[in-house]
């Protein structure tokens, strides 16, 4: 029997503790969204399904940019610097994650062509001034009545996963005060159907990722600047990709990221503390070793949101390959009468959320500035986020190939799309093994390679 005094004592901390934690900073955590990210998601939700669904088969095969779907998206307000704004100021971080995931449910290919275009104007956000900001971001959307896509050129024929291997050179005209920009980008969303090009260069190469910067460089106003090759990719066929070419091209002083005096300190102080270190250190820092730049700066902030596009995908192939299952016959009965079945659709279930709730808090952590905090990704949680998501993508549309069978495998079912389309989101914007490196070097505060 309890002793009645114990049982007092319990019940009276227990009453304190109660009435302590019932104070609004104990109970902030929440899984539930509100009814306006609820009517957001909603109104994305709606688009992709009667817009961009209807569409995907299409554009997947013609291999092009949908123009007549991003010009609706304008019109309607779902692609735009003022959508993007709305998105981005949520102190809850939730809202891009959830339109992402929506209208890359609908069609990961056509998505990024709506959402490309965000990369080039994060870019200038994370890296840029105030001015610049109001300057440059709204020409990366155009207007609904002259819509245009904007372009991040950061990836190299040499230099993907290395950015510190960027040899792309921007340096400085004293003479006519311009940046005069060298050199060759891979792999860029956008690339050469854009106008506003955001342009990771080397300005001094001794500095390795310390010596970068972001330039903005308009194609409408210069010269030198050349679409290369067009990509024809495994997946994302609708989101136009290409190399650009950079010949001389000259831009103003003031289109570097940031402005030119702050770049020139940034790179004094680099160059000191360098020599304050000595030998060791600057071999470290020829190497491209620790140090904030404007890759890593864009995708820090954007790492998540990849991470729900993925989420998109694997969950649209969960679906199809849900109703499959529920709808298919054999021997006499549905195929997830069969545990082989019906199990692999409860990992795939279980694996998307999972995903999904890494990403939220990634996305609600990437908030931490719209509630007056600072970020903390200690452990590498983007990354986490990412790689996760990533994966999970991978695995599930596979999957929902399997569940399907020789169905699956043919282009009348749109699983094999989806399998596609999941693909690259182990490789882009950091692949699977460069986000395991950041998470071990995060965890373990050592420089693995």
């Amino acid at each position: 029997m309890s002793d009645p005094v114990v049982s007092a004592d319990v019940m009276s901390l227990a009453g304190e503790l109660g009435a302590e934690r019932s104070k609004p900073d104990w109970s902030t955590f929440s899984l539930a969204i509100n009814d306006d990210q609820r009517e957001i998601r909603d109104w994305a939700h709606t688009f992709a399904a009667d817009v961009i669904r209807p569409a995907a088969a299409e554009w997947d095969e013609r291999e092009q940019t949908p123009w007549p779907i991003i010009q609706e998206a304008a019109k309607v307000g779902i692609y735009g610097l003022d959508m993007n704004i709305n998105l981005f100021v949520d102190p809850t971080g939730l809202l891009m994650p959830l339109v992402h995931e929506e209208l890359f449910w609908g069609d990961a290919g056509i998505a990024m062509s709506l959402k490309g275009t965000g990369l080039a104007s994060s870019a200038i956000f994370s890296n840029g001034t105030p001015e610049q900001w109001s300057q440059w971001m709204g020409r990366c959307y155009g207007t609904p009545d002259d819509v245009r896509v904007a372009a991040f050129c950061s990836s190299e024929p040499g230099a993907g996963s290395d950015v510190s291997a960027i040899r792309t050179r921007a340096v400085f005209d004293e003479r006519t005060s311009e940046w005069v920009i060298n050199g060759q980008k891979a792999w860029a969303t956008n690339g050469g159907i854009a106008d506003i090009h955001v342009v990771v260069a080397t300005v001094d190469p001794s500095l390795g990722t310390k010596g970068q910067a972001a330039f903005v460089v308009p194609k409408s106003e210069v010269r030198g600047l050349e679409q290369g090759t067009k990509l024809r990719k495994h997946g994302l066929r609708a989101s136009h990709t290409a190399d650009v070419f950079f010949d001389n091209v000259r831009i103003p002083a003031e289109n570097v990221l940031g402005g030119k005096e702050k770049l020139d300190a940034r790179i004094a102080r680099a160059h000191e503390a360098r020599a304050a270190a000595g030998t060791a250190a600057s071999g470290a820092g020829a190497s491209g070793s620790a140090g904030r730049n404007a890759s890593m700066a864009t995708f820090e902030m954007t790492r998540h949101i990849v991470g729900a596009q993925a989420i998109g995908i694997a969950r649209a192939a969960y679906e199809v390959a849900l109703d499959y299952a529920k709808t298919r016959e054999q021997f006499g009965r549905p195929i997830i009468d069969n545990q082989g079945i019906a199990f692999k659709l409860a990992d795939m279930a279980m694996e998307i959320d999972a995903a999904r709730l890494l990403v939220w808090r990634a996305a609600n952590m990437s908030a931490a500035l719209m509630r007056g905090e600072t970020p903390d990704y200690r452990h590498g949680e983007g990354s986490m986020a990412k790689l996760k998501a990533g994966e999970v993508a991978v695995k599930v549309t596979e999957e929902a190939i399997q569940i399907l069978g020789g169905n699956g495998y043919t282009r009348e079912y749109p699983v094999e799309r989806m399998h596609r389309d999941a693909k690259i989101y182990t490789i882009f914007e950091g692949t699977s093994e460069i986000q395991r490196l950041v998470i071990a070097r995060a965890i373990s505060g050592m420089r693995i390679r």
